[in-house]
Formats: structure tokens, C-alpha cells, sequence
């Protein structure tokens, strides 16, 4: 059994993340959205259940603010830390890279399970995600998908 609780921070250490249970799932999403948040090929997320994240400090909203979802980040230096999805309050999707990656439970939340908006995605970008989605899943998906995740130990 992995050993809870897992901590990390933003980039300067002023928000701390404490989470008790592992991900539900995870995820690379390529939309241009994440593109840009990201400044990268694409976003890692890591779903876990919302009552699962403590937040020690204070994060301020930025990026897209409603009314679908709302990203938070550190006020200091503005690290996109977690959304949280109008609609979908049993979930938080946090940027896995923020803990520590010496841990290699955390290592493996960083690997996509499933892409997402990969009809955005960059000719040159590749990942091991199992399931790959042109756009977003179906819900009536998710089930199947989370059910998958877990199996996979």
C-alpha cells in the first residue's frame, strides 16, 4: 500500500499540497488552453477526490475563472497548481509535477492514462496514455475509464 500523506509545493514554496489517497485517474490534455497554461506540448493532471487536497496558503484564481472551471494558482509566483470543474465537485485535477518526483508513486501519477483534445495535439508528441480521445470523453465513458485506471494497479 502506497504511504499517505504525499506533499509538494508550488515554485516557491508558499502553497503547500498535501493529498491522502492516490488519483483516480490521470491525464494529458492538448488543447490550446493547456497549451498555454502550461507553456508546454500539453497539461499533466492527476483527478483526485476533492476532499482528499489540504492547501496550505492561499491561492488566487487565474487563467479561465469560471463558468465551466476555475484554475488556482500561487500568488507569489503564479504556479498553476489544481482546477476544479463546475460540476464535478467530488474531483480536483492537480498538476501532478508539483510533488516530489524522487517518489515513484508520484512518478507514475505523472503518466497520462488517457490524452485528451489530441486532435490538437502537436505532430511530434507522443505519450504511453492508453486511451486517446480526438476531443474530451464521453461521460457515459468515465466509469469505464476509472474502473481501468484502478485495475491498473
Amino acid at each position: 500500500m502506497p504511504e499517505f500523506p504525499k506533499t509538494g509545493a508550488c515554485r516557491c514554496g508558499a502553497v503547500r499540497l498535501m493529498v491522502s489517497a492516490a488519483p483516480v485517474m490521470t491525464a494529458a490534455c492538448h488543447c490550446n488552453g493547456c497549451k498555454k497554461m502550461s507553456s508546454s506540448a500539453f497539461s499533466l493532471t492527476a483527478m483526485i477526490p476533492s476532499e482528499t487536497l489540504t492547501v496550505a496558503g492561499e491561492v488566487v484564481k487565474g487563467g479561465t475563472q469560471g463558468p465551466e472551471l476555475d484554475h488556482y494558482f500561487c500568488p507569489s509566483c503564479k504556479t498553476w497548481m489544481f482546477t476544479r470543474i463546475t460540476g464535478f465537485d467530488a474531483l480536483t485535477n492537480i498538476r501532478p509535477t508539483l510533488f516530489d518526483t524522487q517518489d515513484a508513486e508520484i512518478q507514475d501519477w505523472c503518466q497520462p492514462f488517457i490524452e485528451t483534445m489530441a486532435g490538437m495535439r502537436l505532430p511530434w508528441v507522443m505519450t504511453p496514455a492508453e486511451h486517446v480521445f480526438e476531443g474530451m470523453p464521453d461521460m457515459v465513458e468515465f466509469p469505464a475509464l476509472l474502473k481501468g485506471f484502478a485495475e491498473r494497479g
